[in-house]
C-alpha cells in the first residue's frame, strides 16, 4: 500500500507514514487494518470528540482500479454517538482520488484553531480558512469549494454540514452525489476538529502489480452487471428489496412496533421508478449504478421547506423540476413505514434535508420513532415537546422535528442525542431499539433471525452492513467455497456458526474496501486482489483475516469499555408480531448467543476472545 498522510491540526505539522509490512499482511486494508493502526490510539482517556482523538480515512488495495464496486473508502475512530470503535464506509469518487494523490491514508488528530478545510492536490498539502464555509450546508459548501479550487481534473470533496459544526453525535460526512458515511457519527468528530472539508485531486496511477489485473477486472465487471441482484438494484436501487421485506415481516412498521402498514406499495422502489425516478447515479467505475435521481413535479405535491440553512428550490433555472437524489431502502422506511408515512415525495424530501444537514437517517428516523411512541404512550407530553402533538403519520409534524433537531432547537435538542439518550432522559431506555447507542437498521430479526446476532455483536452498535445477513437468511444464499450453508429465515442456534462466517466474510469486503452490493464469486475476488497486490493469498487465508480483524475490533471495544452484557437483543424485538410474514415468531435469542460465543471461541461468560483463539489469530499480545 501507499503511505498514510498524518496531519495535527493543533500544531500544523505533517509526517508520511509507511505501513508495516506485516499489518499489510494480516489486515490487508480499509477498516480492518485502521483497527491495528488506531489499536494503540483508542482508550478511555481520549474523548470521540477531543483533539487527541484521531480520525483516519482509509482506502483499501482494490479502490480506485474500476474493479466490481470498489470505488470506495472508510473513516474510523471513536464514535461520539456509541463510545466504541467506529467505521463508516462510502461510495463515491473520494477515495479513488486520495490515492491518485499517492495516499492510502489520512490520519488526523488535533483541532484547527479557527474553521478549516484541507487542500490535497498531489504532494501539495494546505490547512486552509473555512470562515466562509462554516454554516452552510453540505451540497452548497461542496459546491463552492469545488468552484473556487478550479481544479483540473475536478477535485473530490468530503464535507460536512451545521449538523457536524454543532457535533449532533450522529453526523455524516458527505461525498459527491449525495454519498455519506453516515453512521456513528463521524461528521462530528470532523466539527470537533474545526474541520469543514477535505478537498482532493491527485495525478498519479493506481499501483497495480500483475500486467493481467485488467483482464481479470473486465471479467468481474461483466460478470457483475449480469447478475440478478444487480439487476434489481440498477432499476430499483437499494428499496429493490421492500415489497420481498414487507411480504416477509422483515420491514418495521410503527417503530417496530407493527407487522403491516397499507401504505408500503406507495414509497416501494417499484413506485419509485414508475412515478418519480429520471436516471440512476454511480459511484466510481461501478456497473451496477444503484444510486436513485429523481424530480418531484407539481403534481406529486411538491413539501415547500423553509429553513435558515436551506434553500431548496423545486424547479432549476430552466423551470422543470429539479433532479435530486432519491432515497435508499432505509430512508424510506426511516421516514415511511417507521413513522406511518406513505408520502414518497415527503420521505424524498426527508432524506435531502438529512444530507444537507448532516445527519444520518438511520439514527434520526429512529430517535423519531421513539418520540412517537412515548408521545404515544403519555410519557412525553406536549410540555415536553413545545407544544407539538407527536401523532402518527403527520408530516409536517416530522419535518418540524427535523429542523429543530439539526439546530438543536426546542425538542430537536433532545432527539438530537439519539435515541438511547432520549430513552433515558424519559426513564424508558428499554424501549429504545438500539444496541450500543447505534440505532437498528430498517431488517426486522423477527422476520430474518440471523439479524439478531448480527445487531447484538456489530462492532459499531446495531449495525446492518458488518454483516447484511438478511440477504443469505430471506433469498436462501449459501457459498460453500465459504463453509457458508443455507438455514431457514427462522432457524435458531443451528444458524450461528453461518452468521460469525458471514460477519468474517464481510469484514474481508471492509478490508479490501468493497461494496456489500458486488455479488462477485470469493474466488474472483480472490484473484483480484492477488494480481492487484502481487501476493499469493488463499481463500483460507483471506477469511483468516476477516476473522483476525473482527476479533481485534472486540478487543478495542473492550478496552473502550464493551462487556459481553452489552450483547443485547432490544425488548420491543422480543414481543412477536401478531400479524404479518413474521407473525408469532419469537427470537431464540439467548440459545443463538451462546451458540455464536462458542463459533467464534469466545468465552462463554464473558463474551469475549479467550486467549487461545487470539494465539491461533496471532494477536495474543494485544489481548494482554
Amino acid at each position: 500500500m501507499q503511505p498514510i498522510l498524518k496531519l495535527d491540526l493543533t500544531t500544523g505539522t505533517q509526517e508520511i507514514y509507511s505501513i508495516p509490512a506485516e499489518w499489510e499482511r494480516d489486515y490487508i486494508g480499509g477498516s480492518a487494518l485502521a483497527a491495528r493502526l488506531l489499536y494503540d490510539e483508542l482508550h478511555p482517556g481520549v474523548a470521540a470528540l477531543s483533539p487527541e482523538a484521531p480520525l483516519l480515512f482509509i482506502t483499501g488495495p482494490l479502490t480506485g482500479t474500476a474493479g466490481p464496486a470498489v470505488g470506495r473508502f472508510v473513516v474510523c475512530g471513536r464514535s461520539p454517538a456509541t463510545g466504541l470503535w467506529t467505521e463508516s464506509h462510502c461510495g463515491g469518487f473520494w477515495g479513488t482520488e486520495l490515492r491518485k494523490a499517492g495516499y492510502d491514508g489520512l490520519w488526523i488528530t488535533g483541532k484547527a484553531q479557527e474553521p478549516a478545510y484541507l487542500w490535497i492536490h498531489d504532494d501539495q498539502i494546505e490547512v486552509r480558512d473555512a470562515a466562509h464555509l462554516w454554516g452552510m450546508e453540505t451540497a452548497t459548501a461542496q459546491a463552492t469549494l469545488i468552484q473556487a479550487l478550479g481544479s483540473k481534473p475536478k477535485p473530490r470533496v468530503a464535507v460536512i454540514g451545521p449538523a457536524g459544526e454543532s457535533q449532533i453525535p450522529f453526523a455524516l460526512i458527505l461525498a459527491d452525489h449525495g454519498r455519506v458515511a453516515g453512521r456513528t457519527g463521524m461528521g462530528a468528530v470532523m466539527g470537533s476538529k474545526n474541520l469543514k472539508a477535505v478537498a482532493v485531486c491527485g495525478s498519479s496511477k493506481i499501483p497495480i502489480v500483475a500486467q493481467n489485473f485488467p483482464e481479470l477486472r473486465s471479467a468481474a465487471n461483466r460478470d457483475l452487471k449480469d447478475d440478478n441482484f444487480t439487476s434489481a438494484a440498477h432499476e430499483l436501487g437499494t428499496a429493490a428489496v421492500a415489497d420481498y421485506a414487507d411480504y416477509l415481516g422483515e420491514m418495521p412498521k410503527k417503530y417496530f412496533q407493527a407487522g403491516t402498514f397499507d401504505g408500503v406499495a406507495k414509497v416501494s422502489g417499484s413506485t419509485m421508478a414508475e412515478t418519480i425516478l429520471t436516471g440512476t447515479s454511480a459511484c466510481h467505475a461501478c456497473v451496477i449504478a444503484c444510486g436513485r435521481v429523481v424530480a418531484l413535479p407539481e403534481t406529486f405535491g411538491v413539501l415547500v421547506t423553509s429553513s435558515k440553512f436551506l434553500e431548496m428550490p423545486d424547479k432549476d433555472p430552466k423551470g422543470l423540476p429539479r433532479e435530486q437524489k432519491g432515497p435508499e431502502y432505509e430512508t424510506i422506511v426511516g421516514f415511511g413505514p417507521n413513522l406511518l408515512i406513505d408520502d414518497l415525495p415527503f420521505i424524498v424530501r426527508m432524506g435531502e434535508l438529512c444530507d444537507r444537514y448532516g445527519m444520518d437517517v438511520i439514527t434520526l428516523s429512529g430517535t423519531l420513532g421513539l418520540a412517537f411512541t412515548l408521545y404515544e404512550q403519555g410519557i412525553i407530553n406536549p410540555e415536553d415537546t413545545g407544544g407539538l402533538e407527536l401523532n402518527w403519520g403527520d408530516t409536517q409534524i416530522v419535518e418540524t422535528l427535523v429542523h429543530q433537531t439539526a439546530r438543536r432547537e426546542g425538542f430537536g435538542a433532545a432527539l438530537a442525542e439519539g435515541s438511547r439518550a432520549l430513552g433515558r432522559r424519559f426513564g424508558a431506555e428499554n424501549q429504545a431499539v438500539q444496541v450500543n447507542g447505534l440505532e437498528l437498521a430498517y431488517h426486522d430479526p423477527r422476520g430474518a433471525s440471523g439479524m439478531a446476532l448480527v445487531y447484538a455483536t456489530s462492532p459499531r452498535g446495531a449495525c446492518h452492513n458488518q454483516s447484511d445477513y438478511f440477504l443469505p437468511d430471506i433469498f436462501g444464499q449459501d457459498e460453500p467455497s465459504l463453509g457458508l450453508e443455507y438455514f431457514g429465515r427462522h432457524a435458531g442456534a443451528e444458524k450461528s456458526a453461518n452468521v460469525a462466517i458471514h460477519q468474517n466474510w464481510r469484514t474481508v469486503f471492509n478490508a479490501l474496501v468493497m461494496c456489500i452490493f458486488a455479488n462477485v464469486p470469493p474466488e474472483d475476488i480472490l484473484d483480484l486482489l492477488n494480481a492487484a497486490t502481487g501476493d499469493s493469498r488463499t481463500l483460507e487465508e483471506l477469511l483468516r483475516v476477516g476473522e483476525r480483524a473482527w476479533n481485534l475490533k472486540r478487543l478495542v471495544n473492550r478496552r473502550l469499555g464493551l462487556v459481553g452484557a452489552h450483547d443485547i437483543l432490544p425488548a420491543p424485538l422480543r414481543i412477536p408480531y401478531a400479524e404479518g410474514g413474521a407473525a408469532g415468531y419469537e427470537i431464540p435469542f439467548e440459545a443463538m448467543l451462546q451458540a455464536y460465543y462458542h463459533a467464534r471461541g469466545w468465552d462463554s461468560e464473558t463474551g469475549m476472545p479467550t486467549r487461545e483463539k487470539l494465539d491461533e489469530l496471532g494477536i495474543g499480545k494485544l489481548g494482554d
